[in-house]
């Protein structure tokens, strides 16, 4: 009878056990309260009341990285596309309050490279360790004929809890409130469909040359593949303190400013920005100019420099604001709740802020 025959169609069993080897270190320091058990059932188990929960509400997110995984793949770099996994999902649940408790991955590939996906995957040990959240199971899948050699694709799916009454769903948000704006870390994984488009338009530039704009010397991949930014132990300190200080949370992910801070507000308000309030940073601006973007369209597509907004009473923004910069974020007061029918966010200034 024929021996490893499934091997010889392209799956090879024992790559993937070494696998689970090599990354069992990298995942047991994300264990935390409430884990039960280690990887390698067929399932996970997981004790909230452990976790320190007496009513909690379940929160889930699941999310990708999207082409920034191209960038990735093509300049050789994989250990920070995991963190990207990770924040692109834990992101989401702190924005309604919940702390992420328990992260699942799925790593696809036509042909496993071990090397390869210990690397993403202890990246993505890494966002969980962060963000006090366990990585607790994961499916890596072998599929050959699906990708082409060297491509991979990656999935996350997160499960956090929040108390049932201190739930954040932005009900209470009114006019006259302000709107913070937390830094982002770079692009985060969103827009990069648009940014590899440009660099592939641009000419005299490849990801290995030194980016114009960086200050340090970085090449365009290392810029373009900085790790999305994790906020969720800046913003859980300030909930477990003083959860009356936030109102409402939006994370800054696809469809950039003008299409998720209205996911949070009631009907009948909309947002007012002044893009004069925080520096549109380097990478955004060379993008603008190389690309012939709209100031519009740039705030549909990219984060723009604001990785996360937050809405408060204009009484409460001073205590916020101190609180998130000692939890080491980088704050700026960007605009304030108006009246408006249509729900829609206004930016203005960009003519003098982000094209001059």
């Amino acid at each position: 009878m024929k021996q490893n025959a499934y091997k010889e169609a392209g799956v090879d069993i024992e790559a993937g056990a070494a696998l689970v080897e090599r990354i069992k270190p990298a995942i047991a320091k994300t264990k935390r309260p409430g884990v039960m058990g280690g990887i390698g059932g067929f399932g996970a188990f997981f004790d909230v009341k452990e976790a320190g929960y007496e009513d909690p509400v379940l929160v889930s997110a699941t999310d990708g990285v999207g082409t920034k995984l191209k960038i990735a793949i093509d300049t050789g770099k994989h250990d920070t596309v995991g963190i990207d996994l990770v924040a692109m999902c834990v992101n989401d649940l702190i924005v309604q309050g919940a702390e992420p408790l328990f992260f699942l991955d799925y790593f696809a590939s036509g042909k496993l490279d071990v090397d390869t996906a210990a690397q993403v995957v202890e990246g993505i040990a890494q966002g969980c360790a962060e963000s006090g959240c366990a990585l607790i199971g994961g499916e890596t899948a072998e599929m050959p004929g699906m990708y082409a050699d060297g491509e991979y694709d990656l999935a996350g799916f997160c499960v956090g809890a929040v108390e049932r009454d201190q739930m954040l769903t932005g009900e209470s948000i009114e006019a006259g409130d302000t709107v913070l704006g937390l830094a982002s870390s770079g692009l985060h994984s969103n827009g990069y469909s648009l940014v590899r488009k440009i660099m592939s338009s641009t000419q005299g530039y490849s990801y290995d040359s030194p980016a114009p704009f960086s200050k340090d010397g970085k090449t365009f991949a290392d810029v373009f593949l900085t790790p999305t930014r994790l906020y969720v132990r800046s913003v859980l300190s300030v909930l477990k303190e003083n959860s009356s200080l936030i109102k409402g949370l939006a994370n800054i992910t696809g469809g950039g400013l003008i299409e998720n801070i209205p996911r949070i507000l009631p009907k009948g308000l909309g947002v007012a920005l002044d893009a004069q309030n925080w520096p549109l940073p380097g990478q955004f601006k060379w993008l603008r100019e190389a690309g012939d973007l709209d100031p519009v369209d740039m705030a549909r597509t990219l984060n723009c420099g604001i990785g996360m907004t937050v809405i408060c009473t204009a009484e409460n923004k001073e205590a916020l604001i101190e609180q998130l910069q000692k939890s080491g974020e980088t704050v700026f007061e960007i605009g304030h709740v108006i009246e408006e029918s249509s729900q829609s966010v206004q930016i203005e200034h960009t003519q003098d802020a982000w094209l001059s």
